[in-house]
């Protein structure tokens, strides 16, 4: 569907004639797949290429590196902060709704909040 949306696309635009020259391209950040055309009429573009060509410059591949670990790392901490409350509020919910006082799982009462759903008998 992608692909026939994609011919279907490139169809129109060569038939507008806004542009001399069309070429779909399939652009891949990462991985050392040669640059090839496809048998589906496009480009095959990835790594250190694909950046290349969206900037010309044969070293952003490895420039954009750094800045990305610095803002990973900052979203990771507040992911993981954020994980952790989560985790504790579901296990607080989880042991009063699911647990019995010594704090072993009541299966019955999880198996039917799970799967509890009788009505057949109304459609019978």
């Amino acid at each position: 569907m992608l692909a026939q949306d994609l011919r279907n696309a490139v169809n129109r635009v060569r038939q507008s004639r806004l542009a001399a020259n069309v070429q779909p391209v399939l652009g891949i950040c990462y991985g050392k797949t040669r640059t090839a055309y496809t048998r589906a009429g496009y480009l095959k573009v990835a790594g250190q290429n694909f950046w290349y060509l969206i900037s010309e410059n044969k070293e952003l591949y490895t420039e954009i590196i750094e800045p990305l670990g610095y803002r990973a790392r900052e979203h990771n901490e507040r992911f993981l902060a954020g994980r952790g409350a989560l985790v504790n509020r579901l296990t607080v919910e989880f042991s009063q709704r699911f647990c019995a006082p010594s704090g072993a799982i009541d299966w019955v009462k999880l198996v039917e909040f799970n799967s509890e759903n009788f009505d057949l008998d109304s459609f019978l």
